[in-house]
């Protein structure tokens, strides 16, 4: 997307590390005849768009909601189509959470009350009456007391993840204690390195080492917050030590210009790939940006990002977060075979050929995912864009390790 286009674009679905969650900004807006079929790339989304199923999944409460209640709040409901699952997690806990679909197939919700102060993941799936199917991701944090805050936190506790995975915090009260509220969290590293934390606001503080993580170590965060007062009134209620493992070493760089993207693991080429990156009205974000989200399938909406009507796919192979508002590294089956490698037509993601259903593990869109863990690094040079902005998702390491101490309240 362009820079005007993106800040016309913050339509609030999700407000989660730190910034606004959007939809992808997938498709293309390149105007430029598709050598697959004569038509414009524009005209190709469109058409992939009304080709798409007629199920439309509404999840309950708004994607990014951080007060959401614990009994009647969360739901699903389809119009178009019915329903064929829905699966609800708390990712701190690794919690499922049963449900039950209507007979009718028309709505979910869950069997038990949510827990407060919990974040909540819900993907549903539905078809309509041709058998299209349509997938939907949402998450949001339900309601804490007035007078206790917490940390909801980035990493999971026991995954593995890339090098390039920060501990990312957002909290559900502000803070205006900083420098009491961070001397009691501490994050180190089996590698040794220093560890340092960085506040983008007054709700999200970030940690991480000057370089990557080194492989293959083991980092600890610990949240020392029961009783830690952060701001008048408002004290804190956790207790809780949190362990995760950094695996191989992983950076993928994609060459805006070259439209290519060379994998890169443990300092050995697995594999170039071709790919289509943002149009030239359009263009990707450069800079060092780290996958925070994965997804088999989800849905690309252009009216969350600033498209309009431009395109609605609902069923986007393969998709991978780059940031808050919006870039993904994700499969394009509708685009022609043609422009991999040789034409940037997207609205601003990093597209990878691929087929509609995600099921062809020979494509590239399916071998990246795979081959993908959240936290590894994907790099975007040669595009005409600006570079990203640290806190558009986990993406801190386009910052100086001066500036970054720099925004630490208790120094390095």
């Amino acid at each position: 997307m362009t820079d005007g286009k993106r800040r016309k674009g913050m339509v609030a679905v999700a407000a989660v590390l730190g910034g606004v969650l959007t939809l992808g900004a997938c498709g293309g807006g390149d105007d430029k005849k598709d050598e697959g079929g004569g038509k414009s790339q524009t005209q190709v989304d469109q058409a992939a768009a009304k080709d798409a199923s007629d199920a439309q999944i509404k999840i309950s409460p708004k994607n990014g909601i951080a007060n959401a209640g614990i009994n009647r709040d969360a739901k699903v409901t389809v119009s178009g189509g019915k329903l064929t699952s829905v699966v609800m997690t708390a990712p701190a806990t690794g919690a499922t959470i049963n449900g039950t679909i209507s007979a009718d197939g028309t709505s979910w919700k869950p069997s038990t009350q949510l827990e407060r102060s919990t974040q909540y993941k819900i993907t549903a799936v539905a078809k309509d009456a041709e058998g299209r199917k349509a997938t939907e991701n949402s998450s949001f944090t339900t309601v804490s007391p007035t007078n206790s805050f917490i940390g909801n936190f980035t990493p999971e506790d026991g995954s593995t993840v890339g090098v390039g995975m920060p501990v990312s915090i957002n909290f559900d009260k502000a803070v205006t204690n900083r420098k009491e509220v961070q001397s009691h969290i501490s994050v180190t590293s089996s590698s040794n390195q220093q560890v340092v934390g960085h506040w983008f606001s007054n709700t999200r503080l970030d940690f991480r080492p000057q370089e990557y993580w080194k492989a293959n170590s083991t980092v600890t965060l610990k949240l020392d917050l029961d009783g830690v007062e952060a701001s008048n009134g408002v004290t804190g209620v956790q207790e809780k030590t949190v362990t995760f493992k950094i695996g191989h070493s992983q950076v993928s760089t994609v060459d805006a210009k070259a439209k290519t993207m060379k994998v890169v693991r443990d300092g050995q080429t697995l594999k170039t790939i071709p790919i289509s990156a943002g149009s030239p009205a359009n263009p990707t974000y450069n800079g060092q940006m780290v996958i925070s989200e994965k997804f088999k399938e989800t849905r690309m909406n252009g009216d969350t990002v600033g498209f309009g009507g431009e395109y609605d796919i609902k069923d986007v192979p393969h998709a991978m977060r780059l940031s808050t508002s919006g870039t993904f590294i994700h499969g394009n089956y509708w685009g022609s075979d043609s422009i991999f490698g040789s034409a940037n037509t997207s609205h601003g993601c990093v597209g990878l050929n691929d087929v509609q259903g995600a099921g062809d593990p020979n494509q590239d869109g399916a071998w990246f995912f795979n081959n993908s863990q959240i936290g590894d690094v994907v790099i975007v040079t040669g595009s005409p864009d600006k570079t990203i902005q640290p806190d558009n998702g986990l993406n801190g390491w386009n910052m100086s390790w001066s500036e970054w101490v720099a925004g630490s309240a208790t120094g390095a």
